[in-house]
């Protein structure tokens, strides 16, 4: 079976993940952060309550409702997690 797969990239890197776990007035957020040489500066956000995850950099934050698709949130959501997400991504 493994001859049958055409691999894409299969590559392995040191990275730094930073847990954090806040109480918003909206929700509670429990993050996965971590940091990649792999996204060109962007950080990987996982939500470990719900699984999803999105690759973030600062232009990211800034477009109009991505943070609310990415991670299925409400736009007061949305803005708790991006006011924290702004002290972490550069």
């Amino acid at each position: 079976m493994a001859n049958d797969l055409f691999f894409l990239y299969d590559e392995t890197e040191e990275t730094k993940t930073r847990f954090v776990s806040f109480m918003g007035e909206a929700t509670r957020f429990d993050l996965a952060i971590t940091t990649t040489n792999r996204f060109y500066g962007k950080k990987l956000v996982i939500n470990i309550q719900n699984g999803r995850s999105a690759i973030i950099g600062d232009d990211d934050l800034k477009e109009e409702g991505y943070l609310e698709y990415a991670f299925n949130l409400n736009d007061k959501e949305a803005e708790e997690l991006r006011s924290f997400l702004h002290t972490v991504i550069p």
